[in-house]
């Protein structure tokens, strides 16, 4: 069996009760651990992605002092990013295939190096770029939640993985996207997704920083699979707690159906 990865306690700066209102425990997933039906602990850390600044002192002194998540340059529901927007803003029109696994999911992408070398050009990073024949794909799957961040372009960053009482140890990013303008084609998928992430953690939602979850809360997600061509030189993204345990730069990318402790009776 995996162990169940959590942040060294020296990163921890900030431990927070989360009881969901109307959680109940969810069906076939028994986790070992979890005191109360439908509650978990948000363990707030220092954690950021390799190629975002590190908190300030100043930053980790307010995390501490009052628990609320550090806060990120841009504000809203509305998406703030250019790179690849019209990829992230778009859904998939291909059937939705369903996995058992994360890691079955990762297996069934190409290569990155074949998706570097694109044929018949590099994937372009600009605002205007296209989803690629192989991002022509829809997934769906239950999971878990195992940590989140909000980035600077108002999407929620959601680290996605295996059972804990599984054995495997495999994690996944999953985007809960800033919204497209309202008269988009993706726009009320989008925003269903985004309110039901919102709608569950309240005024808890992650920060700059990473958010750890305690016991990881079981999701049933779907989304169009997107090759992150900004990652595809350097250090891919991930908190450095399961960053080596995150094979693959491709994520869902936007989420279009999130539901939260699936088949959960009250």
């Amino acid at each position: 069996m995996a162990p169940m990865r959590l942040p060294d306690a020296a990163s921890v700066l900030a431990t927070l009760p989360l009881a969901p209102e109307g959680a109940a425990a969810p069906r076939g997933v028994a986790l070992e651990g979890q005191a109360s039906v439908g509650r978990y602990r948000i363990l707030r850390t220092d954690e950021v992605d390799a190629k975002d600044d590190p908190l300030t002192a100043d930053q980790r002194a307010a995390v501490m002092a009052t628990g609320a998540a550090a806060a990120t340059r841009s504000t809203g529901d509305s998406f703030a990013g250019t790179a690849r927007r019209a990829a992230k803003l778009s859904i998939s029109d291909a059937p939705v295939e369903t996995f058992e696994t994360v890691a079955a999911v990762v297996a069934s992408l190409p290569p990155k190096r074949d998706m570097v070398e694109h044929d018949p050009r590099i994937i372009a990073d600009d605002p205007d770029s296209e989803r690629v024949a192989e991002e022509q794909r829809n997934v769906r799957l239950s999971a878990f939640l195992y940590a989140a961040s909000r980035e600077n372009d108002n999407d929620f960053h959601l680290i996605v993985g295996e059972n804990p009482q599984g054995r495997q140890e495999v994690y996944m990013t999953m985007e809960v996207s800033g919204l497209p303008p309202a008269g988009a084609p993706a726009f009320a998928r989008i925003k269903s997704a985004r309110d039901a992430f919102k709608g569950f953690f309240g005024d808890k939602v992650p920060g700059a920083s990473y958010d750890f979850y305690d016991p990881p809360i079981p999701i049933l997600v779907e989304g169009s699979l997107f090759f992150d061509m900004s990652h595809a030189h350097g250090q891919s993204p991930g908190p450095p707690t399961l960053h080596s345990h995150m094979p693959v730069i491709w994520e869902f990318h936007p989420i279009s159906s999130l539901e939260f402790e699936p088949g959960a009776t009250s």
